[in-house]
């Protein structure tokens, strides 16, 4: 099972080695495949008052400070097609944010300059998106070095709901990892007006659901030692001490077990 984890904006390097240095550790112990995440720019923010972060060359540091001190893979956004080359020696993953998920040039050339280098491309599917539309997003970028994520549908204004037979349709039907993002799919965007709402409380038990009807390869969850505190996504974020116990529950209700 891959485990893609860690805050959801970079904060600083010490930070960013802290929680992944924890989250590798709990990953070797259940021997989960394990990728941290974080993000140099927030680049949709709801209000131009946010946080965004620290920025794609102080961001690429850190992240590479993470590879070194840690030894783990790491995974972070891309938003414009000039990013790429920059991120793409630093990172194992490339991440296509869920509202770029349909920019034709941002997809081919991400897909085309991970390919030279045996690199993957996360592309997040977007919440306005159905299942089957993903043939779309495949059509462009092919299905080798490609990943999945499905990060919550729209429902109503600030609401986002699973659908988990969409998760069995893309699984059966694509052939490519299919991701399942626990920590987005409880957001609620825009939910308080100048930034978005959440629950995480609802986190560990659609990542229970998600393992258990199978059809996915991977978790991604972000996570943070104080997320009420985060610069983003505080509200939907899981705190790193509850992080273990979710664990856990992967391990017991896996369909693969």
């Amino acid at each position: 099972m891959k485990i893609i984890a860690g805050p959801c904006q970079l904060e600083s390097s010490e930070h960013a080695i802290e929680i992944a240095s924890a989250l590798k550790s709990l990953c070797d112990k259940y021997e989960f495949e394990f990728y941290f995440k974080s993000s140099y720019d927030k680049a949709n923010r709801t209000s131009i008052h946010g946080k965004r972060g620290p920025g794609i060359f102080q961001g690429i540091q850190w992240l590479s400070d993470v590879r070194d001190e840690v030894g783990c893979k790491v995974l972070t956004d891309v938003h414009e097609v000039w990013q790429i080359k920059e991120v793409l020696p630093t990172v194992d993953v490339l991440q296509i944010p869920a509202f770029l998920c349909r920019q034709t040039d941002l997809l081919v050339r991400s897909v085309e300059l991970a390919s030279l280098t045996d690199k993957i491309v996360n592309i997040k599917k977007g919440q306005f998106l159905a299942p089957w539309d993903v043939k779309g997003i495949l059509s462009k970028t092919g299905t080798d070095n490609v990943w999945i994520t499905e990060r919550g549908t729209s429902f109503g204004y600030n609401t986002l709901t699973v659908d988990f037979t969409g998760i069995q349709y893309m699984a059966k039907e694509f052939d490519v990892p299919i991701i399942f993002d626990a920590t987005h799919c409880v957001q609620k965007p825009g939910g308080k007006g100048n930034s978005s709402d959440g629950n995480r409380e609802y986190v560990p038990g659609l990542i229970r659901a998600a393992v258990a009807q199978g059809g996915i390869d991977g978790v991604f969850m972000e996570c943070h030692q104080d997320p009420d505190n985060a610069p983003s996504d505080g509200p939907n974020m899981l705190r790193l001490d509850d992080v273990e116990k979710v664990f856990e529950d992967i391990k017991r209700y896996s369909y693969d077990n």
